[in-house]
Parts: structure tokens; C-alpha cells; sequence
């Protein structure tokens, strides 16, 4: 008996999740996403793109946007893209520069992250909230740069990202800032703004804690910012699980989750890391409202 109400009440929990982070989100009149470049990625052997083999020995090239979304309550970053200064920062967590050229990888950072703000006529001080899919070091390299911004974060990404040592590709110098900065620890899904038009949504697997952004534009639509749930457009298509992973099983279950609403809203999906997706995106100063 109890058994079976365990199994029940958890189908109910995952029901009502689904609810609220679909029928419940509406359009807010004002709401826009702009895309910013935040460096790239290119690989000469992509394998680690999947633990199954289906990416080894396959070139690859990356996009590594941050977004940055207008909402009439005040502005939110999700994501703070590569660092500048990429081979002091990745010389903790992941091999130093090198090793990384030997590997046959090769990163950079994009245009200084003011300038693309003040674009846009905003300094960083202008940014209410700051947000990030999952704090790796190619989605915090900005981070720091707001100081002023309350800080969302999943509690349990946080602390795997603290852990000694840190885990792989985590440089938790990138994100010190949440520190002193003001908090929003959350535990799962949040409604950023209060009025469901700007949704994380937690999709852990390739962290513990990783997340993707559902938004609801009034004139495009919903998007969905997979975060790293997917790295290619042929790893969304063929469920590839990166061999950088932290749960197998809890990836596998995040996709399922976040395809399904993706459907129940008809939600654009954009693979963060997809330069195809990327290219599809408005560059500044335009946007997706």
C-alpha cells in the first residue's frame, strides 16, 4: 500500500510541476530577449559531446551565448559566458591552456560583456537578477561583473560547485561574487518576475543543479534556453548524454521533462551551444519579443 501511494503521489508532484511551469506561464506585454556573444569553443575530437562513442573523432564547433531579457520589472542575465582572461581562469578545474591546445581544443572569450551592455544603454549595475543554467566555467567567466545583481541559485548546484576539489571545469574564483552579493536560493523551478512569463526550470543531470530558461514573449512565442541539457542539435535529437556528466539517469529524465513541455507550450527550443541555433538568434541591439 504504501508503495503504491509513493508512486502515486510522486506521478501527482511531477503533474503539478508540469502544470505550473506550463498552463500556468503567461505573456507579459514588454518582455525581450536579446542574445550576446560570450565566446566559443572549437574541438578537433568532440567525443566528450557523448558517453556513448557516437561523437568521437568528430570535429565541432561551439556558440556560447549569454541572454539577456527585458522584462518591465527589470532586467535578468542568464548566463555570464566565457571569461576574458581564459587561460588564468581555466588553469583550476580544467586543464591549463596547453593542455587544453594539445587536447585540440581551442576557446575564446567574446566582446567585453559592458560594451555588448552598453549597446543597449546599461552598465551592470542596470541588471536586477543574474541566473545561470549551471556554473561551469564557459557560463560564469562574467559573473562577477554584478556585484549589484541578486543572485539566483540552486542550492544544491552551489554547493557541488564548492566542493574540494572543485569538480571538473568549475572555477568557483569565476563566480565569488554570490558572496556578498544579495540572494535567491532556490530548490527546483522559480518564477523570476512573479507573473509566469520568465521561468527557470530545474533539469539536473549534466550538473546537479542545472536548469533551462522557458520564457513566454507576447508576440514570439514561448522560448526555451536549454542551458548545457544539450550540446548539439544532434545530441537533442538523439538523446547523447556528454561523458562530462554528473547523473546518467537524471539527464536522461531532464530531457523527457523539458521536451514534453517544450511540446505542451510549443516552446522554440534553442540549444545554447548550437551555432545554428545561434545564428538564427537577433544580434543586438534587436531581439525576440
Amino acid at each position: 500500500m504504501q508503495g503504491r501511494w509513493t508512486t502515486a503521489a510522486r506521478a501527482f508532484v511531477a503533474a503539478a510541476g508540469l502544470w505550473l511551469a506550463c498552463g500556468a506561464c503567461a505573456a507579459a506585454p514588454g518582455v525581450r530577449l536579446y542574445t550576446l556573444d560570450c565566446g566559443g569553443a572549437e574541438f578537433a575530437d568532440f567525443g566528450l559531446a557523448s558517453d556513448t562513442g557516437a561523437q568521437d573523432g568528430r570535429p565541432a564547433r561551439l556558440a556560447n551565448p549569454c541572454f539577456l531579457v527585458r522584462h518591465p520589472a527589470g532586467w535578468l542575465l542568464w548566463d555570464a559566458g566565457l571569461p576574458p582572461q581564459l587561460p588564468a581562469a581555466v588553469t583550476r578545474g580544467v586543464p591549463p591552456a596547453d593542455m587544453l591546445r594539445e587536447l585540440g581544443f581551442r576557446a575564446w572569450a567574446g566582446p567585453p560583456l559592458a560594451d555588448q551592455l552598453r549597446a543597449l544603454s546599461l552598465k551592470p549595475n542596470d541588471i536586477r537578477y543574474i541566473a545561470f543554467s549551471h556554473l561551469h566555467f564557459d557560463h560564469t567567466g562574467n559573473a562577477n561583473l554584478f556585484p549589484g545583481a541578486t543572485w539566483i541559485l540552486q542550492r544544491a548546484e552551489l554547493a557541488w560547485a564548492l566542493a574540494e576539489p572543485p569538480p571538473v571545469s568549475m572555477v568557483p574564483e569565476l563566480f565569488s561574487g554570490w558572496r556578498s552579493a544579495d540572494k535567491r536560493m532556490i530548490d527546483g523551478d522559480a518564477d523570476v518576475f512573479g507573473d509566469g512569463s520568465v521561468r527557470i526550470l530545474r533539469a539536473p543531470g549534466h550538473t546537479p543543479g542545472s536548469s533551462v530558461l522557458l520564457l513566454r514573449l507576447a508576440g514570439g512565442g514561448s522560448v526555451l534556453l536549454s542551458g548545457d541539457l544539450y550540446l548539439t542539435l544532434e545530441g537533442r535529437a538523439h538523446g547523447h548524454v556528454p561523458a562530462v556528466n554528473a547523473d546518467r539517469a537524471a539527464t536522461l529524465a531532464s530531457m523527457e521533462r523539458i521536451e514534453t513541455i517544450a511540446r505542451r507550450t510549443g516552446a522554440r527550443v534553442v540549444v545554447q551551444h548550437a551555432p545554428e541555433d545561434f545564428n538564427l538568434l537577433p544580434k543586438l541591439p534587436a531581439f525576440l519579443e
